[in-house]
């Protein structure tokens, strides 16, 4: 019996430390997820999606935008707030509004934000321009479009299955600035 239990023993060592040494899995091209986004709707901001959307496919691996219809998610422009209503991961809505570029907001900053959205990501108001789901709380002066390398590494693992995504599906997302709010 002692000699069948060194052989579990063994056998099972051996898997724990292949699986210790083994490198982790990497984004393989039949894990990308490609994205459909409608911008006709977008107005004045449509090359801006567009911008954001190239912004998205060169930090993330897992996942690209491509523009294109039937859409998995839809981009408004209207003059409210900006808001994202996603209503499962990589489907849904965006408005951008122009009440935040009237405040000096930055368009290209709005639209990757609430595309974040879509892809996973809820706001986390950390008021850092390097944080871009800090969203309006990093102030006007924030033109940063760019996710930071913890939040591509977390859009990466809501798309390869190995993350639950952190948004609350078909809630409306709206990042008010404070200012808005008074």
């Amino acid at each position: 019996m002692s000699r069948f239990l060194r052989s579990i023993v063994t056998l099972v060592a051996g898997f724990a430390m292949l699986a210790v040494l083994s490198p982790a899995p990497q984004a393989s091209a039949n894990m990308v997820r490609t994205l459909r986004y409608d911008a006709s709707r977008a107005a004045e901001f449509r090359g801006v999606i567009d911008q954001a959307a190239q912004i998205w496919n060169s930090s993330v691996r897992n996942v690209r935008l491509v523009a294109g219809t039937p859409a998995d998610f839809i981009v408004y422009a209207d003059n409210g707030w900006p808001r994202a209503q996603p209503t499962s991961l990589g489907r849904g809505y965006v408005w951008i509004g122009r009440q935040a570029t009237s405040q000096g907001h930055n368009p290209l900053r709005i639209s990757t934000h609430e595309i974040g959205h879509i892809l996973g990501m809820p706001d986390r108001r950390t008021g850092r321009c390097t944080d871009l789901m800090s969203g309006a709380s990093a102030g006007t002066s924030c033109t940063n479009p760019n996710p930071s390398a913890a939040e591509r590494a977390e859009v990466d693992r809501y798309f390869a299955g190995w993350l639950a995504p952190k948004v609350q599906f078909n809630q409306l997302h709206v990042d008010q600035s404070l200012e808005t709010v008074k």
